[in-house]
């Protein structure tokens, strides 16, 4: 397959945070199927959560850079957590080598939140953010897709959570205490 990165980044549609995903990732993995090579296809359809990722997995640059800032941000969440509560937070942080001021700074906002799900969007916000610093970089390339694919995946978390019956979950929630 030849790659027209060009012709396929061009006509994606341009994403915001905090509105709907233009499509799903299923959807995003079809059309770039169509453009781009089957071993970028293949990075693409496999690229991990920056949660629960195991370091084989993580086969791409851009893909490692996104785990070491989601990491750091993570790692940032625990010592805040930590100090709040008065523990030592170093057996909880994992090594990331990613320095960056703001990621303390949106840590600590979240965790100041009096609401779980504007904490939530506090942190997500500040993942967007990273992700356009590392797409700022890179012009229609599997870079621009790699971050293109993580800004989907935050916008279809974030649509899921609007859909859910809220008086469902409180409900059930409360039935479980």
């Amino acid at each position: 397959m030849s790659s027209f990165y060009v012709y396929l980044i061009s006509s994606l549609p341009v994403m915001h945070f905090g509105t709907k995903p233009p499509f799903s990732f299923e959807r995003f993995l079809e059309l770039c199927k169509e453009f781009i090579p089957e071993k970028d296809n293949r990075i693409l359809e496999g690229l991990p959560e920056a949660a629960g990722y195991s370091p084989e997995v993580l086969t791409h640059p851009l893909v490692k850079q996104w785990v070491a800032m989601d990491t750091a941000l993570r790692n940032e969440l625990v010592k805040v957590r930590s100090s709040r509560r008065h523990t030592d937070a170093a057996k909880y942080l994992r090594s990331d080598g990613y320095l960056d001021s703001s990621l303390a700074l949106a840590a600590l906002a979240a965790q100041r939140n009096p609401s779980p799900l504007e904490a939530e969007r506090i942190l997500d916000q500040e993942r967007w953010r990273l992700l356009d610093e590392l797409a700022a970089r890179n012009f229609f390339n599997l870079e621009y897709l790699i971050a293109y694919a993580y800004k989907l995946k935050i916008l279809a978390r974030w649509e899921k959570i609007q859909a859910a019956d809220k008086n469902t979950l409180l409900e059930n929630t409360l039935s479980n205490i």
